[in-house]
């Protein structure tokens, strides 16, 4: 009886056993779903914020883009002014049908509006984000978008602001800047002390070092070898060196020319604007020739020389007086060793155009109150397949007071000194300087010592002396085609001389804007047309004061993103 007894206690234990892991099993399995339930309810809510979050950047982004496109076209005036549209801008049903499925507001309860306000007015500032360091015309808005869930089963809003800054960046702030890819590759060391900009791909491989003391940024990539259009040998012991920010991926900086910014584009703003051309368009803005207060045209059929009166109308300049600053006698032909051509030269005497500009243009144009600071010229005369137009600038150790800016669509030789205070010639103080650019299909370094006769022979004839030029340049290089190296920055300057042992001095901004079409012989190496100079180059610091910018410096307009934030719902700030 006893053993019964035991027997059906054990069965009773066992079945309390199974009740209650039963039990537990259901709590556990309870909990699970609960859990799963809870996870999959709030990946839903959060997939419908982030949606929503998304929508309210749509709405966002649909202003800067309106905003940029205005600006790129017409200015930030008109920027200003459209801020009522701007302001109308949502996601529609018309682009998409997904965007019926929100709201918008503006954040402070209008409906069907997007928060679009001007928090700094036009003017010349610091820039943000990576152009941090540049000044520039520009001001800053701020947009804000609010989205709310349509018709969902759980309504949810989101909002989001953005803050952009427009800015119009004078091109002569940069170092270096190239529209296309950009080569650096010098022998001897360089040292970079200004910003360095491409448009598209950088590649800096020298044979001893390059050291880059401001930012550097690329468009596409920064590389640390040559290009693969570079058909040079070079070690592979080179050192490059950042001494600050290098980044790649940026936004283009491009001309207000239109929707084409290629090379051959560029090039139109140093050509003659079509007479149909509105000096009023995008290009007509940027074109030299529009923007010089004396004009110089050779052609076939003869000279207009013209002066920009106080009302911005062209009226001719006397025979005898523009003959006393440019000259095309024929003496002043020599025979250019890398193009392998004879150059027909005006001759433009700077130190007779500051008597000009300084005299009669003041005197007879309605100027009084100002000297004519830009001159545009250019050569279209027929000449044999065996010469070449050119512009020669001489005489320019002193500049009219307010500068000088020499635009032409020829090439350029600039003989001797120029811009060049003799007690601080050769060295990088500027400090007596003035405000100047030289831009040109190409641009060629003469030193004083140029014999024009000389240029055939060999390089024991054509000894360099030391020089010293302060200006910036824009101008055109002949790029590296594989079978020839462009010759890269430290060639940008052209040189038809033995410079060993002389120093070429040089305080500026290189600007490379396009190919030369007209001076558009490769880079031939050293040795038989020049041997460089000792390079003592620096960037001119006295173009980060928007006083001291040359006349006619193109600008860069870009749209540059600050702040990116979430708010929380119906908030603007």
């Amino acid at each position: 009886m006893k053993l019964k007894t035991t027997l059906r206690t054990n069965k009773g234990y066992a079945l309390i056993v199974m009740m209650m892991l039963a039990a537990v099993s259901l709590l556990i399995l309870g909990g699970a779903l609960r859990w799963t339930s809870s996870t999959a309810s709030n990946t839903d809510r959060n997939n419908i914020y982030f949606d929503t979050l998304a929508a309210a950047e749509a709405a966002t982004e649909k202003v800067v883009a309106r905003i940029s496109r205005d600006f790129q076209t017409h200015g930030e005036g008109v920027v200003y002014a459209s801020l009522p549209v701007y302001r109308t801008l949502l996601p529609t049903s018309a682009e998409d049908e997904y965007w019926n499925n929100f709201n918008f507001n503006n954040g402070g309860g209008t409906e069907n509006r997007t928060h679009v306000e001007r928090l700094t007015a036009w003017g010349y500032t610091n820039l943000n984000s990576q152009y941090a360091g540049l000044k520039a015309m520009a001001s800053t808005y701020r947009i804000v978008s609010n989205a709310r869930t349509e018709g969902s089963s759980r309504p949810m809003t989101a909002a989001l602001k953005q803050e952009i800054q427009i800015a119009s960046i004078p091109v002569f702030q940069f170092a270096i800047f190239y529209t296309m890819d950009l080569e650096i590759n010098p022998g001897p060391d360089m040292t970079i002390n200004g910003r360095v900009h491409s448009n598209g791909e950088i590649y800096t491989r020298p044979n001893s070092s390059v050291t880059y003391l401001d930012h550097v940024t690329a468009v596409r990539n920064i590389n640390l070898f040559q290009s693969p259009m570079d058909p040079s040998t070079r070690p592979t012991d080179g050192v490059v060196k950042f001494k600050s920010e290098h980044d790649a991926r940026v936004s283009s900086l491009t001309l207000p020319i239109g929707t084409n910014n290629s090379p051959a584009a560029v090039h139109s703003v140093v050509e003659i604007p079509s007479w149909s051309e509105s000096p009023s368009s995008p290009m007509g803005k940027q074109r030299y020739f529009n923007k010089a207060d004396v004009v110089m045209l050779y052609s076939d059929s003869g000279i207009a020389a013209l002066a920009r009166n106080h009302l911005g109308v062209l009226t001719p300049i006397p025979a005898a007086q523009f003959n006393t600053f440019a000259s095309t006698n024929s003496s002043h032909s020599f025979y250019n060793k890398r193009e392998g051509k004879t150059v027909k030269t005006i001759e433009l005497c700077v130190e007779c155009f500051k008597i000009f500009s300084e005299g009669y243009f003041r005197g007879h144009y309605g100027n009084s109150a100002r000297n004519a600071n830009t001159i545009y010229i250019a050569d279209t005369r027929t000449l044999p397949s065996n010469s070449q137009s050119g512009i020669r600038v001489v005489n320019g150790e002193t500049l009219p007071s307010g500068g000088l800016t020499i635009a032409t669509r020829n090439p350029i030789y600039v003989k001797g000194d120029f811009n060049s205070p003799a007690s601080t010639r050769g060295t990088s103080n500027t400090a007596g300087t003035k405000p100047s650019s030289i831009v040109a299909d190409s641009i060629t370094i003469l030193s004083d010592d140029w014999n024009d006769s000389e240029g055939h022979k060999s390089l024991s004839y054509r000894k360099a002396r030391n020089t010293t030029v302060n200006a910036a340049f824009l101008g055109g290089i002949v790029a590296s085609d594989g079978v020839y190296y462009s010759g890269g920055v430290e060639n940008f300057p052209r040189f038809l001389e033995n410079w060993s042992g002389r120093t070429f001095t040089y305080n500026g901004s290189m600007v490379v804007m396009f190919y030369s079409q007209i001076s558009n012989a490769p880079w031939p190496g050293t040795g038989d047309v020049y041997n460089p100079p000792n390079r003592n180059w620096a960037f001119d610091v006295n173009f980060m004061d928007a006083t001291k910018l040359p006349s006619g410096t193109p600008q860069l307009l870009t749209t540059i993103r600050g702040k990116w934030e979430i708010l929380p719902p119906n908030t603007i700030l």
